[in-house]
């Protein structure tokens, strides 16, 4: 079975093909093109490379949220949009899931946090479980960096994600038993990690999501959203 997954939820993109489990290839970008002008270049690049086209898909995987506004429906508008074309299911994985495959070795509870400005994190915890795939344990959400590490104080953690290292200094300092990988790559989500988590819930439960209803998940409201909603409380 070969996997196409995309991921540009953060500052980070990338496009992944993968036969199974395996890596056939990985485009990862870290600059500063948008997202919006890498993307399908990068997937037309690695199709080439691979040898491989968009008839030998058999699944498509894209980051939901929480992340970047731009970046979440860049990467589930691509998904959408060739799953139309071809028919081909898609399975819709969270980004911080998605963060927290990159830590699949941990035998700790994984907390991926990306920085969501403000002071705030988007956060979740996490197991890796018997099937070697991320199982949440704290449903994702939006919270003050400091509440979020308060429930969190006395528990062995593995932290990952931007957000763990724009705090790290509060995370070691509130969080006794906390672990920090000071490596950006691990603490980026990727498009290889995000297939095989799609790949393992599609073989093992079956889960697919209906292109035409796939929303992103943002847990915050827009900054246009939120100043409508200012502006209709004040008047």
């Amino acid at each position: 079975m070969i996997t196409l997954a995309i991921e540009c939820a953060t500052k980070t993109a990338s496009v992944a093909l993968l036969s199974d489990e395996e890596v056939i290839g990985e485009i990862y970008l870290d600059g500063e093109s948008h997202h919006s002008v890498v993307v399908l270049p990068a997937l037309e690049r690695l199709l080439a490379l691979t040898g491989l086209t968009i008839k030998n898909i058999d699944l498509l995987t894209c980051t939901t949220g929480p992340g970047s506004f731009t970046g979440v429906r860049i990467g589930i508008a691509t998904v959408k949009g060739l799953a139309l074309a071809t028919g081909k299911p898609i399975v819709g994985v969270s980004t911080l899931a998605a963060l927290a495959m990159n830590l699949s070795f941990s035998k700790r509870l994984i907390c991926p946090l990306l920085d969501a400005r403000k002071n705030q994190v988007y956060a979740g915890l996490y197991r890796i479980g018997e099937g070697g795939l991320p199982e949440s344990v704290v449903a994702d959400y939006l919270g003050d960096i400091e509440a979020v590490l308060k429930k969190l104080s006395h528990e062995d953690v593995d932290f990952i994600g931007d957000g763990a290292l724009r705090y790290r200094e509060n995370v070691r300092a509130e969080v006794t038993a906390a672990a920090i990988s000071n490596l950006k790559k691990i603490n980026n989500p990727s498009a290889s990690s995000l297939g095989i988590v799609a790949i393992g819930r599609y073989k093992q439960n079956g889960v697919v999501d209906d292109p035409l209803s796939l929303l992103p998940t943002y847990l915050r409201l827009s900054e246009a959203e939120q100043k409508k909603a200012s502006e209709k409380e004040s008047g």
